[in-house]
């Protein structure tokens, strides 16, 4: 199998595709995925393909459309056939595909047809430089986890991957991009940045990544060298004027971020975003084991044609998340301060979404689909996340280990970790697996904890396990919008965006897209007051303990009965350090 890809059009954002299947079978059929792994949404990608064709040797072969996404050849089984087709790339994502006068990036599940039957032998993928390097001066470098077979010193030439899989799971990033190396216990890593200003510090990235992949390395396999699963890495970061996002790989990771992020020259205050573009740096890498090859069971092949369903997003992705900023405070680049600000964040997050009460994290998993990756102005009503309560659930079992342990013995996450990674060889894994780990290292049961944590509803018992762990948990007054019961937007004006369920704004009648003009306040005298901000509302109703909220629906102007609610005392948590020997404990061993 061989795919030729050069560009057709750069200023078209075309992509030129020749796809050479050695020994076609009759009436060979090809489709294109319809979604990425890592990212669990229907995406449609074959709508961006055009100007297919087919020949074998000098005859043309018609090419039949079957559905959205398949389409079959009437070929002879004895001849090479050839496809030839365009692919539209402009969606400057991690999950797709890009290519103008200054770049290229491509996902293979974006240009590469899979073909029907023979997904399981080796796939060659040819890059031609020409056409990508009409308009530099500077020839374009390529960046890739595919294995070369014979390339240039720029990287232009042809990979090859064992299967169809492998090939898609190795993203290609192209251009006149920022590269730099390290190794990491011996493995060597690649980091390349696309779009950094001249004021971009890459050593200080190079330093920090280099602690990051040191430091997952070690919670993986301590010193076993051996054991580690890839020879090489490739980091693909994309730095734009607004964006942030990450696609994990099995040795390599694509990447977005705010170019305004990123480590700066002769700065010794870093932007307030890096700690997030490492945090987000971390995460990725630590897919390289969880998710890349400790995988949900549903996993175990990838079927492309359709949505593949698991409920155990809030182990792979939730637990990454957890793990993400405790190797941050592990390898340095936290403090004990920093590391709780950010899981502070986390947990007001989950208090603040009403969805926890009604969608456990396990159906949330489930049905990522379309309540996650296809969010609408109710979907904080609806469902909750599986990254931060999934984190939450795994901050429980760490604490809750780390406070009873066993004979002893201290037990935390990391060894459940290490035991599932050993007892599912690196593969699919059920629910089952992490309960069986778990009795294995405590010697008792953990289903309540998980039907409770995992497969219900109510709040984790979050504030008693941090107290014994040195964190106090104070509960604060919420924020206006909060007390509300709403999500604004105040560019101009003030616009609702969501309206909390069983709040004081769903009681008043708000809905999502209306716009929120002033208030009526019956004091004496009456007043009438024009809203800029929706903190104006204190400002103007005084003592009242109810407004009439004067609101623009669909042009029509409407008056809402708003009773003011009192602060509510547990819709925000504050933590705080009461015994920094006891969270130092936590945080570094």
């Amino acid at each position: 199998m061989h795919y030729r890809i050069e560009a057709a059009d750069l200023n078209a954002h075309l992509y030129g595709v020749t796809l050479t299947i050695a020994q076609p079978a009759a009436n060979q059929r090809v489709s294109l995925p319809v979604w990425i792994a890592g990212s669990y949404m229907v995406r449609e990608f074959a709508k961006q393909i055009t100007r297919i064709s087919a020949r074998q040797g000098q005859r043309a072969v018609a090419v039949q459309q079957l559905d959205k996404a398949t389409w079959a050849m009437d070929c002879e089984t004895n001849t090479p056939l050839t496809l030839h087709y365009q692919v539209h790339a402009h969606d400057n994502s991690v999950r797709t595909a890009w290519l103008d006068a200054q770049r290229g990036f491509f996902n293979g599940t974006s240009l590469c047809l899979q073909v029907d039957g023979q997904a399981d032998i080796a796939h060659q993928l040819e890059l031609v430089a020409n056409g990508f390097n009409a308009h530099h001066t500077q020839p374009w470098q390529v960046a890739t986890g595919l294995t070369p077979l014979k390339i240039d010193r720029h990287g232009f030439g042809t990979y090859e991957a064992p299967n169809y899989d492998a090939l898609v799971d190795c993203p290609v990033e192209m251009g006149t991009f920022w590269s730099g190396n390290f190794k990491a216990r011996g493995i060597e890593h690649r980091f390349v940045v696309a779009g950094a200003t001249p004021a971009f510090d890459g050593e200080r990235l190079l330093r920090d990544a280099q602690k990051i992949c040191e430091t997952a390395i070690a919670f993986w396999h301590g010193s076993k060298r051996a054991q580690i699963p890839h020879k090489n890495y490739v980091f693909m970061l994309n730095a734009v004027a607004d964006g942030y996002g990450g696609l994990e790989h099995s040795n390599s990771t694509a990447l977005i971020c705010n170019r305004a992020d990123l480590p700066r020259l002769g700065d010794a205050k870093q932007p307030e975003g890096y700690n997030t573009l490492l945090g987000l740096i971390c995460h990725e890498y630590f897919h390289t084991w969880n998710v890349k090859r400790l995988r949900p069971a549903e996993f175990a092949r990838y079927d492309y044609t359709q949505e593949n369903y698991t409920e155990l997003l809030w182990f792979f992705e939730g637990f990454t998340s957890y793990y993400d900023d405790l190797l941050l405070r592990r390898a340095g680049l936290l403090d004990d301060v920093q590391y709780l600000k950010r899981l502070n964040k986390t947990i007001n997050q989950v208090l603040q979404t009403p969805g926890r009460e009604v969608h456990s994290v396990a159906q949330a998993s489930f049905e990522a689909w379309t309540k996650y990756y296809r969010p609408d102005a109710n979907s904080p009503n609806l469902t909750v996340s599986y990254y931060t309560k999934g984190s939450l659930v795994a901050l429980c079992l760490d604490l809750t280990l780390r406070q009873h342990g066993v004979k002893n013995h201290t037990v935390s996450l990391d060894d459940v970790m290490r035991a599932l990674w050993v007892r599912c060889k690196a593969g699919p894994m059920h629910e089952a697996d992490v309960l069986a780990v778990l009795k294995e290292l405590t010697g008792r049961s953990w289903a309540a904890e998980f039907k409770a944590w995992v497969h219900g509803t109510r709040d984790l018992p979050l504030a008693k396990l941090l107290a014994a762990h040195g964190v106090a948990v104070h509960h604060d007054p919420a924020q206006l919008a909060q007390r509300l019961g709403l999500r604004v937007s105040e560019d101009t004006g003030v616009h609702i965006k969501t309206v909390l369920s069983d709040s004081a704004a769903h009681r008043a009648g708000f809905a999502p897209g209306d716009e929120w003009l002033g208030v009526e306040v019956a004091a004496k005298p009456p007043s009438a007051w024009r809203l800029k901000k929706l903190d104006d509302l204190t400002l103007y109703a005084g003592t009242a303990k109810k407004v009439t909220a004067l609101v623009s629906r669909d042009r029509k102007l409407l008056r809402l009965t708003l009773a003011l609610p009192d602060a509510k005392p547990h819709s925000s948590c504050r933590l705080a350090i009461d015994n920094a020997k006891l969270v130092s404990h936590w945080l570094t061993l």
